[in-house]
């Protein structure tokens, strides 16, 4: 937990030890799924005939990106999870291999650590090829030389590419350095962002993160001294999509009119929506009762969700291919 808090990489492999690892799996394992979960829902809610059958899945440490993929993306049947500490792989294989699903048993896993030099042009031809390209929880263990090495191999691998990482100040940060590659690759975006311009939470000082809620089992309440039977992981998340589609590729993203970034309040007979819009402004829309049908949709909205209601956002749903 100090390396996630502090935001500068670590100088030696956060999973070195079969202690590190199982404690990870039982720690940190359920909370980390469940955010990729909810980036990849709101994905395939931009993406609505994405149909991937392949993941590869950079740095997967005990395979908690292959465990959401499963529940959101049930499409792939194909996984490839790329991880440098053995012990990690040993446990992943060993959590991957009880579960019920013939795909996550069947996962392959591949010694791998980022190269010291990447090639300048052309395919990585020690990785496979794949629908779906993930990097979760990975960039703030690396430099920024290495993020930006990660994330042209994942642009490499894949048409569709989705990063996670933590929702702090610095984990945004690496988020928005991400979006910009994606960006400057030619890739657009599907999630969470409804446009391609600056980050207007970032511009004022704030940061773009989501909470992805999960019940704690006894053993997590005892081991963080909780009382509550669930937390929420406050995660920063990006995804994008190769413009050209072919084969298993998606055609442009649907973004929405705006998206909620912060939990809704609500009062008697007035909903206030935090919102980034597609114009790339951010802040509140105020909703009150005798708004009628927009007002009960908002009762009804959830941090992180899209506003396909005009009358929400100030603008339709609007497919990325028409600002093109």
């Amino acid at each position: 937990m100090t390396a996630y808090r502090s935001g500068g990489a670590p100088t030696a492999p956060v999973l070195a030890t079969r202690a590190d690892a199982g404690a990870y799996a039982a720690y940190r394992m359920p909370a980390t799924a469940a955010a990729m979960a909810v980036a990849l829902a709101q994905t395939r809610l931009s993406l609505p005939r994405w149909r991937p059958g392949s993941l590869l899945d950079f740095g997967a440490g005990t395979g908690s990106v292959a465990w959401a993929v499963a529940a959101e993306v049930p499409s792939v049947g194909v996984l490839t999870l790329l991880e440098q500490s053995a012990v990690a792989i040993a446990a992943g294989r060993a959590i991957l291999g009880a579960a019920q699903l013939p795909a996550l048993r069947a996962a392959t896993w591949q010694t791998w650590r980022l190269p010291a030099r990447q090639p300048d042009t052309g395919r990585d031809d020690d990785l496979p090829a794949a629908d779906l390209a993930t990097v979760s929880y990975v960039l703030g263990e690396l430099t920024p030389a290495q993020q930006a090495a990660i994330v042209a191999l994942a642009v490499r691998a894949a048409p569709v590419v989705v990063l996670v990482e933590p929702g702090t100040p610095d984990g945004h940060q690496r988020i928005l350095a991400a979006r910009e590659r994606l960006l400057d690759a030619g890739y657009l975006l599907a999630a969470p962002c409804p446009h391609r311009l600056a980050c207007p939470l970032a511009a004022a000082g704030d940061w773009c993160h989501f909470a992805a809620r999960l019940p704690r089992s006894a053993v997590h309440r005892r081991a963080k001294g909780a009382q509550l039977g669930y937390e929420d992981e406050k995660f920063s998340y990006v995804a994008a999509v190769r413009p050209d589609p072919v084969g298993a590729e998606p055609a442009a993203p649907v973004l929405p009119a705006g998206r909620i970034v912060r939990r809704p309040q609500q009062r008697k007979g007035l909903v206030t929506l935090e919102v980034c819009r597609r114009d790339g402004t951010a802040g509140p829309d105020l909703i009150g009762k005798s708004a009628g049908a927009a007002y009960r949709e908002a009762r009804k909205s959830s941090w992180g969700a899209r506003l396909d209601h005009a009358r929400l956002a100030g603008t339709a749903a609007i497919s990325q291919d028409e600002e093109l």
